[in-house]
């Protein structure tokens, strides 16, 4: 399939893939690239690492790509769309990706279709923080907090990340897994806008939505 996806696509200035940090999508993708490097396809590829909650998780070996990959797929096909070469795209998606931090949470797990069953387990009142967007577990399980509460540990985490500073300018993304009300999404939001303006870093853009989903 992606093999097919990559012929698809190809219309004669070559291919740039977007791949998620996860174990299969690697391998997948980048024997599709071998097949269609045999076929005269040029092909470039990143990796999406956005995700800072675990080094190493289930079914990834170093840090995962989530929500963070949206912007990569934007922001590259913008210079795709400018008429930049294979390699000026390649170079934007680098720059952005060392540039994403993300982290998740989740009140409830996913079921997988292959297992049929939740990857964890949580209670009504838990939450869990730091999960993939293939059910994969977090860093960490506790009783549901604020999201206030929620707000100033991914703050502190990113801001520690990213080493940011008065002044500087970031793209503030909220993105919903899919099962989260917009509502909820927008009172995060707010709480985490608060946390920017107290330090006076500069949002220069703000996303809110579900842009990049999980099973359930």
């Amino acid at each position: 399939q992606c093999y097919e996806g990559i012929k698809a696509a190809n219309k004669g200035n070559g291919v740039f893939l977007v791949i998620k940090n996860y174990t299969g999508d690697v391998l997948n993708f980048e024997m599709a690239a071998e097949m269609a490097r045999d076929d005269g396809i040029e092909v470039a590829q990143i990796i999406v690492t956005d995700d800072i909650a675990v080094e190493n998780s289930t079914w990834t070996e170093g840090k995962r790509g989530v929500a963070g990959t949206v912007l990569i797929h934007k922001i590259a096909g913008a210079v795709a769309d400018h008429g930049g070469t294979l390699e000026e795209v390649r170079q934007a998606a680098e720059a952005v990706n060392k540039n994403l931090a993300s982290l998740g949470l989740a009140l409830h797990p996913a079921t997988t279709p292959e297992s049929g069953k939740p990857g964890f387990e949580l209670a009504e009142n838990e939450i869990e923080f730091g999960i993939g967007i293939h059910g994969e577990p977090g860093y960490r399980r506790e009783q549901l907090r604020s999201s206030k509460e929620m707000a100033k540990e991914f703050y502190d985490k990113i801001k520690a990340y990213l080493h940011l500073e008065e002044g500087h300018k970031v793209v503030v993304f909220v993105n919903g897994m899919g099962a989260t009300p917009l509502m909820e999404q927008y009172v995060f939001m707010n709480d985490v806008l608060n946390l920017f303006e107290g330090d006076e870093v500069v949002v220069a853009k703000k996303l809110l939505g579900d842009y990049m989903t999980s099973i359930d």
